[in-house]
């Protein structure tokens, strides 16, 4: 301690005090490198639709940009805790510059298509077209994540939502997500929660059609009960789908019906993706239909490449918690969490016998420690 006029001060806190401008430059520098992270798929996606555009070989980027990805994350187990909050309590993440991000991926969901439908109309064949159509589908199903991040907010924002699900034929999706999903999650009313036993590949077909059906019941009993006709402009269900035909004329006039024969696969590989979602962060929990949602409903994922280039979606159990919550304000819970990324999970989950033994270990974990009397007992008719 020394006397610096009528205090006596600390040697230590001298040396380590910084200056208020150097604490404002450090402080201003993570929240940049913070919010710089999130900008991992945007970048990739715009990579993939440069190589579409550039031919040849390099319509094969997005396929060999998932191959590393894979990688990646198998190699990197590295646990993240979100984005977090500076000293005053306010979130490093900056909205303006998340949201902006998020509307532009509407253009370049739109971009993507229409380079795949210009090189169908300029004759691109064979593997350099099977490549492009791949690249093209695995990587709007990658864009899908903010139009999943967008279904839960309103007005613009759940309209720029709509649109991009509707470019890959999923407009059903900002609806049952927000009304089905949510609220039913881990039960068996919620066709998105995959059952014990289930593989990804049946999981797509019941979950995509599940969550359509439900716009469907719900507008059928909303406008019965505005005694309004079901096939009109009112039906969302209807509309959703109307929306997507300007995608499908683009590639009929770009190809015939190989154009939209691509277009279709293209869907099918991004509706793929999503479903993979879906299966990935809530397989084989169950819960009582009557009793609430709880963390433990949901598998979380805080592997650094997951969470930087998901946006923070694999915290599922604190966005189930608070579901308009942003993305960069989501934060570490206790959920159960298997350790592993949701690119390696769904490199594991195409080989159903693979992923089901992986799983089992942490399924039988979630019973001992924190499942419920009567969680256990529903998860028995799946042993």
């Amino acid at each position: 301690m020394i006397m610096l006029g009528n205090r006596k001060v600390s040697i230590t806190s001298i040396v380590t005090q910084q200056p208020q401008g150097r604490r404002y430059y450090n402080a201003y520098h993570k929240k940049a490198l913070v919010n710089l992270r999130y900008f991992i798929a945007p970048l990739l996606i715009c990579v993939s639709l440069a190589g579409v555009l550039a031919g040849g070989i390099w319509t094969w980027t997005g396929v060999f940009l998932l191959g590393v990805g894979i990688i990646l994350d198998t190699l990197v187990t590295y646990k993240t805790k979100g984005a977090g909050f500076d000293e005053n309590g306010e979130p490093y993440g900056i909205p303006w510059l998340q949201n902006a991000v998020m509307y532009l991926m509407l253009p370049v969901f739109v971009a993507l298509q229409l380079a795949l439908a210009y090189q169908i109309y300029s004759g691109m064949y064979g593997l350099e077209l099977l490549g492009a159509v791949l690249s093209t589908g695995i990587f709007a199903g990658i864009g899908i994540i903010y139009g999943h991040e967008l279904s839960h907010t309103k007005g613009f924002s759940f309209v720029i939502s709509r649109w991009m699900m509707a470019l890959s034929g999923s407009a059903h999706f900002c609806y049952a997500h927000v009304y089905n999903h949510h609220l039913e999650l881990a039960s068996e009313d919620d066709p998105a929660t995959a059952p014990r036993g289930r593989d990804i590949y049946s999981h797509y077909a019941k979950s995509h059609l599940g969550q359509s059906k439900f716009l469907f019941d719900m507008e059928k009993a909303r406008l019965k009960r505005l005694d309004k006709p079901f096939l009109s402009w009112n039906n969302r269900w209807i509309r959703g789908y109307m929306m997507s035909l300007p995608t499908i004329w683009l590639f009929f006039i770009a190809g015939g019906w190989l154009g939209v024969a691509c277009m279709a696969l293209v869907w099918v590989i991004s509706n793929f993706e999503l479903e993979a979602l879906n299966y990935l962060e809530h397989y084989g929990l169950v819960r009582v239909k009557s009793e609430p949602i709880d963390y433990r409903h949901s598998w979380d994922n805080s592997t650094l490449f997951t969470s930087w280039f998901f946006i923070e979606i694999g915290r599922q159990a604190d966005h189930h918690d608070r579901g308009e919550t942003h993305f960069w304000e989501l934060d570490e819970v206790g959920a159960p969490n298997t350790g592993v990324g949701y690119f390696t999970l769904f490199a594991l989950a195409l080989i159903p016998p693979v992923f089901n033994r992986f799983m089992k270990k942490h399924l039988d974990k979630w019973d001992r420690e924190m499942a419920t009397e009567a969680e256990r007992e529903i998860a028995k008719q799946f042993a």
